[in-house]
C-alpha cells in the first residue's frame, strides 16, 4: 500500500502545470533536516499532494513517486535526496488552506500546524478527506 504525502513548491517556480508539461521531474531543492527525514521515508510508488504556495495556499494536483530517494546528484551534499515524479491528476478544483483550516479534524495536519514545512506526510484518513473535500461542491451549504 503507497504512502501520502504532501510537497509544496512556489507555483511561479515550478507549478503542477510545469510537471503535467514536462512529464516527470526530479524534486529538489529540500534543506529543512525534517524535510528531509520525510523525503528519505518516501518510496516508489507513493502518492503526493502538490500544494502552491505563496498567494495560492492550495492543494492543486496528483502526483506519483516514480523512484525511491536519492542524493541530488548537483549537490555535494549526500544528505540532501531528491526523488523522481510524475502527474496523477490535476484536482477538479483546487482545495485552500482556509478550507483545510476550517475542517475541525484537521487541526493536527502538519500543514495547518507546520505551515513552512515543505515535505510532509499525509495520514491515508486525511488523504480521503481532502479527496471528499474536492468532490464536494464549493457552493454547498451546510446544514
Amino acid at each position: 500500500m503507497p504512502n501520502f504525502w504532501l510537497l509544496k513548491t512556489e507555483p511561479s517556480a515550478y507549478s503542477y502545470s510545469d510537471l503535467e508539461k514536462d512529464g516527470k521531474t526530479t524534486w529538489d531543492g529540500v534543506a529543512n533536516n525534517y524535510a528531509l527525514k520525510n523525503m528519505s521515508r518516501m518510496k516508489k510508488g507513493d502518492m503526493v499532494f502538490i500544494y502552491h504556495t505563496g498567494d495560492e495556499k492550495q492543494i492543486v494536483g496528483i502526483a506519483a513517486v516514480i523512484s525511491n530517494p536519492y542524493p541530488d546528484p548537483k549537490q555535494k551534499n549526500p544528505r540532501l535526496l531528491v526523488i523522481d515524479l510524475k502527474p496523477h491528476k490535476k484536482l477538479s478544483r483546487p482545495v485552500t488552506l482556509a478550507e483545510l483550516k476550517a475542517q475541525k479534524d484537521l487541526k493536527n495536519f502538519e500543514l495547518v500546524k507546520l505551515p513552512r514545512l515543505s515535505v510532509m506526510p499525509v495520514p491515508p484518513e486525511i488523504w480521503k478527506k481532502i479527496l471528499k473535500l474536492v468532490a464536494q461542491s464549493r457552493f454547498e451549504i451546510s446544514k
